[in-house]
């Protein structure tokens, strides 16, 4: 098994006959660790001690699938509108699954939407944002005052795309708005 990897039960059930006595002794013997319900991780290690798992590692396992986005709303405060605000989950966006799921001891909220890109932009996470305002501890009117004060600071022309292709409707509205003078 390969340092870093996280493997479901399904694909190690091949490898073994006996597969739940050799998965307890590899646990037991801190050669596995189990990061959540069927998934099992082969820890890494550095002078530091034993490394956690690659969030795109876990979420890949765990989708059984590649297409995913994973985000979180700290992200916003890099798009200098004066967010603040530290929040102690990721988002991944995906086709499969929907809900809350702790992965190695690391919260997840997955959400399945029918579009989104394979990598984040500047402009997807302001698309983002304002699509998830209602989910922010922030204002929200202090957050929108603050995006139109600082709306030159980004591509309209990309913005606009963006929101074409992944905003809500409040959304488009807004950045159509925002833009057209």
């Amino acid at each position: 098994m390969e340092e870093g990897k996280v493997y479901r039960r399904a694909d190690l059930s091949k490898h073994s006959p006996s597969l739940d006595r050799h998965l307890d002794k590899l646990i037991k013997e801190n050669r596995l660790q189990k990061v959540s319900a069927g998934l099992y991780l082969r820890p890494n290690t550095s002078a530091f001690g034993t490394l956690p798992a690659n969030d795109n590692s876990l979420v890949h396992s765990f989708l059984k699938d590649d297409r995913f986005l994973i985000n979180s709303f700290n992200n916003y405060n890099q798009l200098g509108l004066g967010l603040t605000q530290l929040y102690n989950s990721q988002v991944v966006y995906n086709y499969r699954r929907h809900g809350e799921f702790e992965l190695a001891g690391k919260k997840f909220f997955f959400k399945r939407i029918p579009k989104f890109p394979r990598q984040l932009t500047k402009e997807y996470l302001l698309v983002d944002m304002l699509n998830n305002l209602k989910n922010l501890a922030e204002d929200e009117n202090v957050v929108v005052d603050s995006f139109l004060a600082n709306k030159d600071k980004f591509d309209a022309k990309k913005v606009l795309s963006v929101a074409k292709q992944y905003g809500r409707p409040k959304t488009k509205k807004l950045l159509e708005k925002a833009y057209s003078k």
